[in-house]
This record gives C-alpha cells, structure tokens and sequence, in this order.
C-alpha cells in the first residue's frame, strides 16, 4: 500500500460485478482499498459485494457493504448516511453504475431508453445530491463520473446504441456542471471516459467481437478494468487537486489518434 488515499472514505457504486472476471467497479474498489482507503461498496446484490469485501480484507483493506438500488431516492441518501455512520466522512465518490442496451431511436423500446438513462445518469445525480452535502461538511472531496466513448463518438458499423451513448453523454454535461456549481468548495468532478476494455459487461460479445474492438485501438490492445481503476485512483487522490472538469480518455489512444490513409 503507497497510501495515496490514506485517510479518505471513498463510495464506490456498482462495485461488484454481474458476472466473472474483474470489472471496472471492482478493479477500482481494490485499488482504492490498496492505497489506504476506506471503500463503502455498493451494490443491489449484497452477496457479490460481500465476495469483494472479503478480498479486500484479505489483502488488508477495510471495506464494507451497502447493499441498494440507488436509483431510487431513499436508497442513494440511505447510502450516503451510512458511508458517514460507518467511517465518520465521505471523501470520495465514484459514481460506476451504468448499463446498455442496443436500438436505434427507431428500434429501441420506450423500457429500455428509460432503463438505461435511469441507470446511467438518474443514479450518477442521486449519489452526488446525497454525498455532496457530506463532502462539504469534511471540507471537500472528489466526484468521478465513468463514461465511455460511445457518448464521445459516433460508432459506425455498431448494431446502434442509442441510449446508452445519450445517457454516457450526458454525464459529460453532469460532470462539467458539477464542476463549475462546487470550483470554489474544494469539490472537484471530474469524468473518465472509457475505451474498448475487456470486462464482465462484454463478455457476451464473444472472440470474434472483442478481436474487431482491439483493431480499432491505436495501441492494437485491449484495456482492463485495472487501466481505468489506476485513473480513478489518481483522480480521487490529492495528487490531482488542481484537476477538474477533466474527461480522461482510457482508451488506447482511439479516441485521440486516426490512421493517416496510405
């Protein structure tokens, strides 16, 4: 342990992940526990979260579960009341969960458009209207959104994904808000937007689908949840206390670099 976040109560939510592997919840959970932070993790299944807890203990870490939909109002300030019950403060807030589905504006359902910007974006602001309040009290704290390229980019050739890119998106617009609302609180927002990793969310995809999403990176590599956990960890320490507003591109560069056409 460096102790980075030595001191710091951090919340993590969608901790756990829905199936087998590391996802980016859980590998920035760990990472947070091993710099010396205290991790609440969230999850609406409390036997997952609980596997997780158990792991970071072994490892020496100090974690606890809460286990709740924070979709739903009551849960999300529930959640933020226990962080402060359990550990005193609440520095950090990590905001994970997030869900997709596929359609275009002309396929997709009314249920899932609804489902997915309810599990992106309701949730991301029901956390921060809960936890800010609590961060402000202990003088500050640090707010991390996770996005991905597809509210960044348009991705031809993708079976479309219409609500998850609007709703990845719009934590953009959130992120930039809530920068701009706390900048003289010492409360810093800042937003990691995410490439082509591979963790539990797609490995449904298959060989052959993970295969396409590594040739379009630039490093021609996938990304795992440690690569976005290691940003998170520098976003919610100290070290970037004069870095807000920011969204972090990990993606391999695909974001940022094009082939120039031979």
């Amino acid at each position: 342990m460096a102790g980075r976040l030595a001191g710091k109560v951090a919340v993590v939510t969608g901790a756990a992940p829905r199936g087998e592997g590391v996802g980016n919840g859980m590998a920035t959970a760990i990472l947070f526990a091993r710099e010396g932070a205290r991790v609440v993790l969230v999850n609406r299944s409390a036997e997952r979260a609980e596997k997780l807890k158990k792991q970071i203990e072994q490892e020496g870490g100090e974690a606890s579960v809460f286990e709740g939909d924070v979709a739903k109002p009551h849960s999300a300030e529930a959640m933020a009341e226990f962080a402060v019950k359990q550990y005193g403060r609440l520095d950090i807030l990590h905001n994970n969960v997030g869900i997709g589905a596929g359609g275009t504006p002309e396929t997709v359902t009314l249920e899932d458009w609804h489902k997915v910007l309810e599990a992106n974006l309701t949730t991301t602001m029901l956390c921060s209207k809960y936890c800010l309040p609590r961060m402000k009290a202990g003088g500050g704290g640090s707010v991390i959104m996770v996005s991905s390229i597809a509210g960044a980019l348009g991705l031809m050739g993708s079976p479309g994904a219409v609500a998850y890119s609007t709703a990845k998106a719009g934590l953009h617009g959130f992120t930039l808000s809530v920068a701009a609302d706390y900048v003289t609180q010492n409360i810093r927002a800042n937003c990691i937007v995410v490439g082509s990793v591979a963790t539990p969310m797609v490995a449904h995809m298959g060989h052959e689908a993970r295969e396409r999403r590594r040739q379009m990176v630039p490093m021609q590599t996938e990304g795992t949840a440690w690569d976005v956990g290691h940003a998170a960890v520098y976003l919610a320490s100290d070290e970037s206390r004069w870095v807000t507003g920011l969204m972090l591109p990990i993606d391999g560069g695909l974001a940022a670099l094009r082939q120039w056409p031979r």
